[in-house]
Formats: structure tokens, C-alpha cells, sequence
């Protein structure tokens, strides 16, 4: 059992949590995941590993509410609540070493699990530029923290409520076409990655991308989370997540996660009926 130390709004249906793992802890390194149990008869869902603390034995976790355990996380769960499993940390870890500069772009949520991707390159030597982006300013979060770890931050929201006004693919554009860059991060939205990946591929400039494909056990034996990158099938879980961004089939990858819209949704819709008998 894994205790809830922390629990912050970051913005709406997103929370950060500090959790008691130490095992995890210990072991991780930037780029990994963790997968979540919140009880007996709760589904398996990945999260990746946004911070740690391996003296203090904590995780942090930045969750966006979308569906049924998502929602239960933060709707039934607070400080002092124990979630059952977490396995990890799982996948393999970024690829970090002395590049020259670098870029880390962050969509949304992405921003978690770019800024310790940022800091360990930051610390092997890097020139760290990050792009950090969200649809408005309401959904941003950790700059600060992102600023900290980054030589140079630019930021953008689509309605221009914060920063720049556009996408993240206009200023790395920009970039790639101003300074010589060595490579470059992407996370966020499916679609996001894609165009980051085609204009890093008309750059020259190498792209790593990381996945988040349908999930289940985390640990290659499922077979989920697989994708196509580079004509071959590849497993998210234990390949990845983190692959090159000119090299995945990114039509197939959202076809995948579009594949059980509807039973989420039947889920999430059972669950909140369920939800809604038991607090008459």
C-alpha cells in the first residue's frame, strides 16, 4: 500500500500527488512510468513518473481526470489514502548524455513528464531550451519548475492568454531554423508529437518522442500498448516509451487510442451512476 502524502490542484481535472514508494523511488530515472492499482478490483493504468525523492522514498504523479480510475483517483482519494499497487518505475529511461543544445517541448499534461526528462539533461552539460504549451493559461503548470531546469523557456496557449499565442510547432520552427540544435523531446497529445516529429524531420534535427498507447500490464506479455515505428511492431512498455518521433506510424498510434472510446466511456458513466446511489 502506497500512501497519498501530498495532494494539489494544478488546474481544472488535473492534480499533482506525492506518494509514498520508496522502492520506486530508489530506482528511477527520467523518461520512466509507473503502473497504478488504486484497489482490489481497480483497473491497471500507466502514469509517468513526474518527480521523485529517493532520500524522502516519494513519487510525484501529475494526473489529468479523464476517465473512470482517473476520476476515482481524485474524486475518493486524498491525503492519507493508500492506492494498492504501484509497479515501476517500468519502461525504459531517457537516453541522457552531453548532446550540446537541446529542446523539450511540452503540450499540456506533457509538462510533467518533460521537466525531469529537462533537469537530467540540464545536469549531463546540455544546453536545455524548453517549449511548454496548453491550450490557455489555465491549464499550464510548473513552469517554475520548468524555468529552473531550462537555460531558456518559451510559452505558448493557443488563444494567447499566456506567453506567445500559437502552438509549440511555431516557436520550435522557428528554433530549428535559427540555431543549430542536436536534438530534440517531445511529449504531449498524439498529435502534437506528430507535427513536432514532421517539423524536426524537414529540420534534420532528431526527435524522441514518448508514447502513450492503451496500456494494461506494463510489462511486454499484453501486447496493448504496441505500435509501429519504423515498419516494425514495438512494445511501449518495455522498447519505450520514448522512440523516434520520424519513425512512428502516428495514424495507427491514434487510430489505437480512439479503439475503446465508447467502453471508457460506458465505464466512466457506470462508475459516476454507481457514485451517485451511494452518496444518496
Amino acid at each position: 500500500m502506497h500512501t497519498i502524502l501530498e495532494k494539489r490542484e494544478l488546474g481544472p481535472s488535473l492534480k499533482e500527488y506525492v506518494v509514498k514508494a520508496p522502492l520506486v523511488a530508489r530506482a528511477a530515472r527520467a523518461g520512466q512510468f509507473v503502473v497504478i492499482r488504486l484497489h482490489e478490483r481497480g483497473e491497471r493504468i500507466p502514469l509517468t513518473l513526474a518527480d521523485w525523492d529517493a532520500k524522502a522514498g516519494t513519487i510525484t504523479l501529475v494526473v489529468q481526470e479523464v476517465g473512470k480510475t482517473t476520476r476515482e483517483l481524485g474524486e475518493r482519494f486524498g491525503v492519507g489514502d493508500a492506492i494498492r499497487d504501484i509497479a515501476g518505475p517500468l519502461g525504459e529511461p531517457s537516453e541522457i548524455k552531453r548532446y550540446g543544445t537541446v529542446i523539450c517541448v511540452a503540450g499540456g499534461v506533457g509538462i510533467a513528464p518533460v521537466y525531469p526528462i529537462a533537469r537530467a539533461l540540464r545536469n549531463a552539460g546540455n544546453h536545455v531550451i524548453g517549449v511548454a504549451g496548453a491550450r490557455n493559461q489555465g491549464l499550464l503548470f510548473w513552469l517554475d519548475r520548468l524555468e529552473a531546469v531550462c537555460n531558456e523557456l518559451i510559452v505558448a496557449t493557443d488563444d494567447g492568454s499566456y506567453g506567445r499565442k500559437g502552438l509549440v510547432t511555431e516557436p520550435l520552427a522557428e528554433l530549428l531554423a535559427s540555431r543549430k540544435v542536436d536534438r530534440v523531446w517531445a511529449i504531449g497529445p498524439a498529435v502534437m508529437m506528430k507535427f513536432c516529429s514532421l517539423t524536426c524531420k524537414e529540420a534534420g534535427v532528431p526527435v524522441i518522442v514518448s508514447l502513450n498507447p492503451i496500456m494494461i500490464d506494463g510489462t511486454g506479455m499484453c501486447g496493448a500498448c504496441r505500435a509501429e515505428v519504423d515498419g516494425q511492431v514495438r512494445f511501449a512498455c518495455v522498447d519505450g516509451p520514448e522512440f523516434p518521433g520520424d519513425k512512428v506510424n502516428w495514424d495507427l498510434l491514434i487510430a489505437r487510442l480512439a479503439a475503446y472510446r465508447d467502453e471508457e466511456k460506458c465505464a466512466l458513466e457506470r462508475w459516476l451512476s454507481a457514485l451517485k446511489e451511494a452518496t444518496r
